[in-house]
């Protein structure tokens, strides 16, 4: 990426009253000049104005004379401006002629278009936000929930980046002081560092990375939706139930066994907690090998889900239940499972649940429903948000929801267990020290002080043009 350049782009969705373009570089305010007239006849031109004010004129092509449409200007000069760069936005009428007409004159007067995420990028390249801060502008972006939004908000704000700062600083004086007796191992009779001392600081480290670790399951789950597989033999009524959960036709319901040959998944917000449904191919013996690969894809799906809605057909009676069970049920240890005693408007259900069924591995809870006629949906409903039981969230309180985030801070708690592990057995120093830079090396990497513009560019990619 080249950030000399000046860059354009429309940062508004198609359709709205207004359209805003941004434009950022060291020629966004003469490119956008060159196409605006300031209202008044002696009204200064852009460049002349004082920045952070808004400014009422008329873009034209100045080639043809050929008036494009009335805007206001906003005014930014470097540092202070979101990429920290000098910069533009123009709001015309939203317009998807307008917009494109002012894009043609910005590009044909010095700016190129942006790409993804680039404006976002600048503003991590000038110093205006860490990696993490600006990976939060995306995630702010794509929030579906009060509590997304809120881990977003916090994140973006630099909640994340000063719980990292501290752990770094901790650790940048724990290697100081091993680093320190290094410099004079000739003399073993000195010891910078007390070894107590070191040990509960290592010890405390640790437990503050392992408790980011353990909360990805939660982050991961406000951000993405919870899990929630729709298991059970062919037309026992899972995509009928999908539907109905979605309330939309997503799925195709047919009376034809094996409808379903792949895993379908959408999303519902459910009383402010986001729920991933994954509607599945039914799950029988079958010489059809495209059937048996939805099949294995139904396990998998199995495997990933945190809830899993296990269809038991009331009309099919509790023997063919019973065959069906005896196959998933090695797959349904320490899962939270809802038997959904499906068709209860055509069969009666059981007052209590089938003997057959192991209660030793997990948690079963019992429902009677008619998937097509919407009888008792609302309390499955409620019980899917009692079962998600995800915490309340303490205003900054934080919690990893990303990936890449994840993944570094994995690597960090191997390398201060490593660090525990080293001072417990009185490693030498020069040993304990690497495993404490590495520890520091992907605490930094989360931030981008240590990042690959490979791992930039394959971060930037997924945000939206115009951010």
């Amino acid at each position: 990426m080249n950030v000399q350049d000046t860059i354009c782009a429309i940062a508004t969705a198609q359709g709205g009253a207004i359209g805003i373009i941004r434009v950022s570089g060291p020629d966004a305010v003469r490119a956008t000049e060159r196409i605006f007239t300031p209202s008044g006849s002696q009204a200064p031109a852009l460049s002349q104005r004082e920045p952070y004010t808004l400014t009422f004129g008329t873009i034209r092509d100045k080639e043809t004379g050929e008036t494009i449409d009335e805007v206001l200007v906003s005014l930014f000069r470097a540092p202070r401006s979101y990429t920290g760069e000098d910069a533009t936005e123009i709001s015309c009428h939203g317009s998807s002629y307008i917009l494109q007409r002012v894009m043609q004159l910005l590009l044909h007067n010095g700016c190129r278009a942006a790409g993804p995420g680039e404006f976002t990028q600048r503003a991590f390249l000038h110093g205006k936000m860490d990696l993490s801060q600006a990976e939060a502008v995306a995630d702010l972006i794509a929030s579906t929930s009060a509590a997304s939004h809120r881990l977003a908000m916090n994140q973006m704000r630099g909640g994340f980046s000063r719980e990292l700062a501290g752990l770094r600083d901790q650790l940048l004086h724990l290697t100081s002081l091993m680093e320190l007796e290094l410099d004079f191992s000739d003399h073993e009779e000195l010891e910078f560092a007390d070894r107590t001392e070191l040990k509960g600081l290592a010890a405390h480290i640790s437990r503050v990375i392992g408790r980011l670790v353990q909360s990805f399951r939660v982050g991961n789950a406000i951000k993405n939706g919870i899990p929630v597989a729709i298991i059970g033999a062919t037309n026992a009524g899972k995509s009928t139930l999908l539907n109905a959960l979605l309330n939309e036709d997503k799925a195709i319901v047919s009376d034809i066994h094996g409808t379903t040959r792949d895993v379908i998944e959408d999303t519902v917000n459910l009383s402010g907690t986001l729920f991933r449904f994954i509607d599945t191919a039914g799950i029988r013996q079958t010489d059809d090998c495209i059937e048996a690969l939805g099949i294995e894809r139904s396990f998998k799906a199995l495997e990933q889900a945190d809830i899993v809605l296990l269809m038991y057909d009331l009309e099919r009676g509790a023997t063919a239940f019973r065959s069906f069970y005896e196959d998933i049920r090695p797959h349904l240890l320490d899962k939270q499972v809802i038997l959904v005693m499906n068709k209860c408007d055509k069969a009666p259900a059981p007052s209590a649940l089938p003997d057959f069924i192991d209660t030793s591995s997990c948690s079963y809870h019992p429902l009677a429903l008619s998937a097509r006629e919407r009888l008792h949906l609302d309390d499955l409903q409620a019980l899917l948000v009692r079962l998600a039981a995800l915490p309340s969230l303490s205003a900054g309180e934080v919690i990893v929801t990303n990936l890449r985030h994840y993944e570094a801070l994995a690597r960090a708690q191997e390398a201060i267990l490593r660090v525990e592990e080293g001072l417990a057995s009185q490693l030498p120093g020069d040993l304990v020290s690497q495993d404490l830079r590495e520890c520091i090396f992907h605490l930094s990497d989360i931030v981008g002080e240590v990042t690959t513009d490979q791992v930039l560019g394959n971060i930037f990619q997924h945000f939206c043009i115009g951010k």
